[in-house]
């Protein structure tokens, strides 16, 4: 047939698919038959010359999987006049593409992801192209939603009281300074509960009396001066986090009116890829699929639950180009079926010598069906050496470790069960000194290893079959079975109490949502003792989880469902819906560990991908930090790598020209960046070779008095450029008066010029480090902005500084400089030198001198405690270590706060052996003068500190299971101190989890009573660090 449209256009539509009975004017295809007059039917199947499209709604839909039966594909059917179901199916040549317009633009892609997925996308229905095709239609109807200048104007918001400090700014009114479109600046005092609406109907006001013309404003937006932040939506003024630090910081309001043609431009200008159906990849029911009553010809596929054979494949050989230089005598394979990261089943091989190619030709058999295999389980193969000659009857009993890993699903993401022969190439395992992803973390990657040249290299052979086989989609049968509603109501096997009451179907699970919340709190437990290899089971929770809604979850166990014990679709289908709640504050809140449970997904397509990719699309803010969370994966996982790289390159095809030419510029400032902290290392390869701390201008003059080294920082550094860290900054031309830290690392310390802006604006300090993995940093500064937030919902400010850092690649990154701060070490050398770390009256001089006047002293004071409060429960449930003077730092208007987080949950360093700390936290007999003032440890003022301490750790006591599930899903980052489930024991007694809230309240009051009768042991220490420079 022949369509016209007069939206859907394509140069020509030659065919129609119908179900009728066969005839002799058909051919078939997956399982359909065909009716056309066209001369070559046959040629009209060749994905490289023809594209099968369909139409719904205002989109065309490409036929992309050669295994798809139509049936599954949201195809729209009409009922023809004899009763017969038929569906148009357009045919058109494939149409040649601008390869120079391509290339280019996926050479800009490349270089924004740091990775080319173009040279792995060989085969047009491996997983990559598959996944890429399959995320345009997320990406596609996120756009047709998204309002640009919405998009543009995202505004930075709390909904957090108040903090008390702040409460009476609410009764008073607020000095606003106005910039009208560049003609006209004046001032106003408003209502701070009015909307940024309101207030430019106010402005409008003011304008027209001046006689300038009026434009509507809905036609007008407000930015922070100076800033690259918007005031936006229906949100009061306070509610927004700029206003609040001026007025915290008794700065002016700044704020310019500028049109909305003004606004970068937000088009989505690259190409995209054509959209193919949701359901591509998903296979028709067992009961279309299975072989009972079917004739041979009517056989297309078998469905993998008539498959009742046990799992088994062939080992045929290894074999490796090079020997390792600690090559052992010999080796065996191990075979493991893997799902998530439980190790369901395992068989090993006979145990032969070890050579470059060693041949075992042997069947290993695992003790289950087919049948019974759940999607997203692996076939985990590892060589391991075996230490004991007269081992090879009995490998487990000499076996030296793992050798090589590799991971191979045996259900494809078409759905289709793995067959025939397969040659991996298996990744070295060499433990984790020196690696960036644990081993843990890593055998969740069914990756192979791309250094195929030189790495080894497992063949082995898998059952074959005559006909694809496919895991079927759905349950054997949609009815409840009376074990179901066993499972629901009573007590389930592991001594749990009932997960849910019984009632009467179809909603059987009818519960107030407080009752709810509590017997879902269960859920991971439960989900955790399920035996994944029983069908049966599996489809009992499958119902189960069906009856479940997404609000039933609490937050904490929704997080903790995203682990890598449970990663059956179902359960993270149920987890993703919870997500989608939450607002853009929360999804940036913990943004850090979606990203990373990414790597826990069994395919690169998934629904945690897809909610990623549309939250990032929807907010600049989401999108920006997603950008660098995945660029960083990118450079630093190569398990992970290909699924990062085609993530991110899903959202950078949808996320905006603006945004593409801000992410340029970050990337060439980086890079720019880098290239200079490896001449600087090159320059300066000892730490000795630079002059101390107390010296700095020397380091700074042999940096930048080196011509050939500054114009190539000045010629490789764009004019100006958001911060990665924060994109409500640009940076401007670097400036003359930067340094290279006196430490191992060598960070270069750079200061760039500002945005102009009314206020006075120091320059922009950035720390650039490299050879550092600081996501350990952005792991603990994330965290504190949880904490942060908890304590604000009782509006408690306890004056956290969580600084911006940020990975911008592989062991490299940019630290926020925070201003107008020094350490305490270098207070405490202004007020007696080295001796200063005994002297208790240190930092009360020190600050007094700062402040000239009496009241401006006490708010000092009242900042100091609150702040040293927050920090010494902040850094006592963290379990961050080495401590010293140097990377504890206070303002000038008395807010304490830490940096350099190297040493967490209770990992501390020694000296020969013994260890340099001993107390929970710093908590020394200077603090505690500030604190206490002179009148001792006695005074009103400790106990107020006290109080303020216990309030903070109880707040946190009772959010002890979000705090742990952060950090437990972190695991996958492989941060040498956060590598393992017992990493998990020291957060967990921190935080007094299994105990009472009066336990938790005397288990804190004992740590400061700790601090106050040791704290002269951390002076001590302070001491000798300022004396001889331990670092």
């Amino acid at each position: 047939q022949t369509r016209s449209d007069s939206v859907l256009k394509f140069p020509e539509v030659i065919a129609s698919y119908n179900f009728f009975h066969k005839t002799n004017n058909t051919i078939k295809n997956t399982g359909r038959f065909v009716q056309s007059c066209h001369p070559n039917l046959l040629g009209l199947l060749d994905p490289e010359q023809y594209l099968l499209l369909y139409a719904r709604g205002q989109e065309w839909y490409e036929m992309y999987d050669d295994c798809q039966v139509l049936r599954t594909l949201d195809v729209p059917w009409s009922r023809q006049a004899d009763g017969r179901l038929a569906a148009t199916i357009a045919v058109t040549p494939v149409a040649a593409a601008d390869d120079g317009e391509r290339q280019r633009q996926q050479a800009l892609l490349a270089t924004l992801i740091g990775h080319d997925l173009d040279r792995e996308a060989t085969n047009r229905l491996g997983e990559l192209m598959v996944t890429r095709r399959k995320l345009a239609s997320p990406r596609r109807q996120e756009l047709k939603l998204r309002d640009n200048v919405v998009y543009a104007t995202e505004p930075w918001t709390t909904t957090a009281p108040l903090p008390r400090d702040l409460q009476p700014h609410g009764d008073r009114s607020l000095k606003i300074t106005l910039h009208y479109l560049q003609k006209l600046s004046f001032s106003m005092e408003v209502n701070p509960s009015i909307t940024p609406q309101l207030l430019l109907e106010l402005c409008n006001k003011v304008t027209a009396d001046q006689g300038l013309e009026c434009r509507p404003s809905d036609s007008l937006v407000l930015k922070v001066t100076g800033r690259e932040e918007f005031l936006s939506g229906d949100f009061r003024l306070l509610d927004f986090l700029w206003v609040r630090k001026c007025l915290k910081s008794s700065r002016d309001l700044h704020l310019s009116v500028l049109s909305v043609t003004q606004l970068p431009q937000e088009a989505v200008l690259l190409a995209d890829w054509p959209l193919v159906d949701s359901f591509t990849g998903q296979s028709s029911s067992h009961d279309d699929l299975r072989l009972e009553g079917k004739d041979l010809d009517d056989i297309f596929m078998i469905s993998l639950w008539d498959c009742d054979r046990k799992f088994r494949f062939k080992l045929t050989g290894i074999d490796i180009p090079k020997l390792p230089a600690k090559a052992p005598p010999s080796v065996y394979v191990e075979a493991s079926i893997i799902y998530g990261n439980k190790v369901l089943l395992s068989v090993a091989s006979t145990t032969k010598s070890f050579a470059d190619e060693v041949l075992w030709n042997e069947w290993l058999e695992f003790s289950v069906l087919l049948s019974d295999l759940p999607r997203g389980a692996k076939l985990g193969l590892t060589v391991n050496a075996c230490s004991n000659e007269t081992a090879s009857d009995h490998p487990q009993k000499g076996k030296g470790g793992t050798l090589f890993f590799v991971n191979l699903l045996l259900i494809d993401h078409r759905s289709l069960l793995s067959q025939g022969p397969y040659n991996l190439h298996m990744w070295p395992y060499l433990g984790q000194e020196g690696e960036v992803v644990t081993y843990q973390a890593d055998r969740l990657s069914s990756a192979t290893n791309p250094d195929v040249t030189h790495c080894m290299a497992i063949s082995l052979l898998l059952d074959r079959y005559s006909f694809p086989v496919v895991l079927p989609n759905g349950a054997t049968s949609p009815e409840p079975r009376q074990t179901r509603k066993r499972l629901i109501g009573r007590p389930i096997s592991i001594g749990l109490p009932p997960l849910f009451p019984l009632s009467v179907h179809p909603r059987p699970l009818t519960l107030p949502h407080e009752q709810s919340v509590h017997y879902t709190a269960n859920l991971p437990t439960f989900l955790r003792s399920v035996d994944w290899l029983k069908r049966n089971v599996v489809e009992d929770v499958h119902w189960l989880l069906e009856h479940l809604e997404p609000e039933e979850l609490d937050l904490s166990v929704a997080l903790e469902l995203l682990s890598f014990d449970s990663i059956d679709e179902s359960v993270r289908r149920l987890v993703v819906q919870r997500l989608e709640s939450l607002s853009n504050d929360e999804v940036l809140m913990y943004l850090l560990q979606l990203v990373q449970t990414l790597k826990v997904e069994p395919y690169h397509d998934s629904f945690l991908a897809c909610f990623l990719l549309q939250r990032a699309l929807r907010s600049k803010r989401i999108g920006h930090f997603f950008f660098w969370y995945m660029r960083s994966e990118v450079a630093a996982c190569p398990y992970f790598r290909q699924r990062m790289a085609l993530v991110l390159e899903a959202y950078l095809l949808g996320c905006g020209q603006a945004m593409l030419d801000g992410f340029s510029l970050q990337v060439q400032a980086a890079q720019a960046l880098q290239q200079v902290a490896l001449q600087v290392k090159e320059m300066f390869p000892d730490k000795t070779d630079l002059p101390p701390t107390g010296r700095p201008a020397l380091a700074r003059v042999e940096l930048w008095t080196r011509p050939r080294m500054l114009s190539s920082v000045l010629s490789d550094l764009p004019k100006e450029f958001l911060v990665p860290f924060d994109p409500r900054v640009k940076a401007g031309a670097i400036l003359v008066i930067c340094k290279v830290m006196a430490s191992k690392k060598k960070p270069l310390w750079l200061e760039f010029q500002p945005m102009p802006s009314p206020s006075p604006t120091p320059p922009l300090g950035i720390l650039f480090k490299e050879g550092d993995d600081l996501r350990q940093d952005m792991l603990v500064l994330q965290t504190l902005v949880v904490m942060d937030s908890i304590w604000q919902e009782k509006s408690l400010d306890l004056n956290l500084v969580p600084y911006g850092c940020i990975a911008t690649g592989h062991n490299i990154g940019m630290i926020e400089i925070v201003r107008k701060a020094v350490t305490i070490a270098a207070v405490q050398r202004s007020e007696g030198g080295t001796h200063g770390a005994f002297k208790n009256d240190a930092i009360f001089n020190w600050l007094r001198g700062k402040c000239p006047l009496q009241e401006i002293v006490s708010q000092a004071m009242d900042m100091f405690v609150t702040s040293c409060a927050g920090y010494c429960v902040a850094t006592y449930v963290l379990g961050i270590g080495d401590r010293h003077n140097d990377n504890i730092m206070i303002t000038n208007q008395g807010n304490l706060f830490h940096i350099d987080f190297g040493h967490i949950l209770g990992n501390r360093k020694s000296f020969l052996g013994v260890r340099r700390e001993r107390v929970p936290f710093v908590l020394t007999p200077d603090f505690l003068y500030v604190i206490g003032g002179v009148k001792g440890r006695d005074s009103l003022c400790i106990q107020r500190f006290k109080d303020i301490c216990t309030e903070a750790y109880l707040s946190l006591h009772s959010q002890s299971r979000l705090l742990v599930t952060l950090f437990s899903l972190m695991l996958l980052t492989g941060i040498p101190e956060l590598s393992a489930a017992e990493d998990m024991r020291y957060l967990r007694e921190a935080l007094q989890q299994e105990r009472s809230e009066e336990h938790a309240r005397d288990h804190f009051l004992q740590q400061i009573a700790t601090c106050e009768n040791l704290g002269w042991t951390v002076q001590a220490n302070w001491w000798i660090h300022m004396l001889v420079g331990i670092k």
